[in-house]
């Protein structure tokens, strides 16, 4: 598979939530993109959760699971879901960590590792993942998993991949589309650094590369060069 991890034979990605990639799940199981991929050799993670069943209609995880996984041979356990619906979201958190790791073959405790991408949208308000305008879960600095609680849009409970491990990643893409992101696509790719409010600031890649894909309503207010990301239209 073109990108794969040298030294595992692997691919391992974290995966948006909400409604942007919907399309893009659909589009990669047809042909010619599907014969491109060697699926068996993905490991799907994801950025964030929402506090619901998996089978629920807010469930991040259920996009690829209607769009993708019934149309591409992907093994069961290459599929890492992130258990949100759990009561005890602290202890879910951890044992996300932990799965990472497993995975990764890594210390759960030690350095986050690194995703080979990590696909990311964003909100009108400029969060991303689940991380949100002035939430705690953007102070976080070794913790590769948090809980979310009170989140500003429904429901308010979640799991979110925190900065430490999404900005470890190789590549970080950013996919975000409609004019009601205008305005924080502007703000948040050219304006001055104010990550407490425009979350998406925080996420720059300490080594890798960091893409934005916009249409051209979310570029609308855009009319100069983006400073530290590779943009495209």
């Amino acid at each position: 598979m073109a990108g794969e991890t040298p030294a595992t034979g692997r691919f391992t990605v974290a995966l948006s939530g909400g409604s942007t990639p919907k399309r893009l799940y659909q589009i990669l199981t047809e042909k010619p993109h599907r014969d491109t991929v060697t699926w068996s050799k993905v490991q799907f993670f994801w950025g964030d959760e929402r506090a619901v069943p998996p089978e629920h209609a807010d469930a991040n995880y259920l996009s690829l699971k209607d769009a993708l996984l019934p149309r591409v041979s992907i093994p069961k356990e290459n599929v890492h879901r992130i258990p949100a619906e759990r009561p005890d979201r602290d202890a879910a958190a951890r044992d996300y960590q932990a799965e990472i790791a497993r995975v990764f073959g890594v210390d759960p405790n030690g350095e986050p590792p690194v995703f080979d991408l990590v696909f990311l949208g964003m909100g009108p308000d400029g969060h991303t993942a689940s991380l949100f305008p002035g939430n705690p879960a953007l102070r976080e600095t070794k913790r590769w998993v948090v809980p979310v609680a009170n989140a500003p849009k429904p429901p308010p409970d979640r799991l979110t991949l925190t900065r430490p491990i999404l900005n470890k990643a190789h590549e970080v893409l950013f996919l975000v589309t409609g004019a009601d992101k205008a305005e924080r696509v502007l703000e948040v790719l050219s304006g001055p650094p104010d990550p407490t409010r425009l979350p998406s600031q925080l996420i720059r890649p300490t080594t890798g590369q960091l893409v934005w894909y916009v249409d051209r309503a979310a570029a609308g207010r855009l009319t100069a060069g983006i400073d530290g990301a590779e943009g495209k239209l």
